[in-house]
């Protein structure tokens, strides 16, 4: 039976950067050799559009072990990654031995009736329980995390220090750029196959001259603005059809 694993609240002393993406998972599993550890990253909390994506990867320390000397070498922030890289790590993490994924979604929805720093708890949490196997303890990209079904340690700047941490953002990085693809197809008109939902300049011209789809948050600014836009604009021609001259 695995042992029952205490919280450690703070950032681990020894999951700093010190020069190796194992450090943490090392030092966490000497103290816990029969624990399962995990890593919890999120992608999407800046967009205006899209959910917020969490991904929970799991590994045993062997399997760990070697993957970090061979095929993740090099793995690290997904945002320093090229998508071809990005891509190519996935695709290893989804069928690697013994390697555990877990993935939560929260909504443009639920984003505006949580806030999005509350959703993006919500999906790391909902990451941790659609893992197969249950975690004893996980190393979280950031600050505290409240209300995990595990305990946790926040690592700033996780996903370039841990392993597990980077293979997780990898994965939400991932679903989430092909989710916001798939998006693209449906909406083509603001560009989230390339800006993923992001502000850019094209992407705040569609929303001021369209206004925003169901994907889009109207909890964030430029969104709200693009909706005060359109409520102007219908009421000019409400009022420019009662009096045409």
């Amino acid at each position: 039976m695995r042992p029952a694993v205490q919280s450690g609240g703070g950032t681990l002393e020894t999951a700093r950067a010190t020069g190796g993406m194992l450090d943490g998972e090392r030092a966490w599993w000497r103290a816990f050799p029969d624990g399962l550890l995990a890593g919890v990253d999120e992608a999407g909390r800046g967009p205006l559009a899209g959910p917020v994506v969490a991904a929970a990867v799991a590994m045993a320390p062997a399997a760990a072990e070697c993957f970090y000397a061979g095929p993740l070498a090099g793995l690290t922030d997904s945002k320093q990654l090229t998508p071809a890289r990005r891509a190519a790590f996935f695709d290893f993490l989804s069928r690697a031995a013994d390697t555990w994924l877990g993935v939560g979604w929260c909504s443009a929805a639920e984003i505006d009736d949580l806030n999005i720093l509350c959703a993006t708890h919500l999906a790391m949490g909902r990451a941790l329980a659609a893992l197969p196997l249950r975690p004893d303890h996980a190393f979280v990209d950031g600050l505290p995390v409240k209300g995990l079904p595990c305990p946790s340690t926040a690592i700033i700047g996780g996903d370039g220090k841990s392993l597990l941490v980077a293979a997780a953002s990898v994965v939400a990085k991932v679903l989430r750029d092909r989710h916001m693809e798939e998006l693209g197809t449906r909406h083509p008109e603001y560009g989230f196959a390339s800006n993923k939902g992001y502000g850019a300049a094209g992407h705040i011209a569609a929303l001021l001259r369209h206004g925003p789809c169901p994907e889009h948050r109207r909890s964030f600014r430029p969104v709200r603005d693009a909706l005060q836009v359109q409520r102007g604009r219908a009421a000019d021609e409400q009022i420019h059809r009662k009096n045409p001259s």
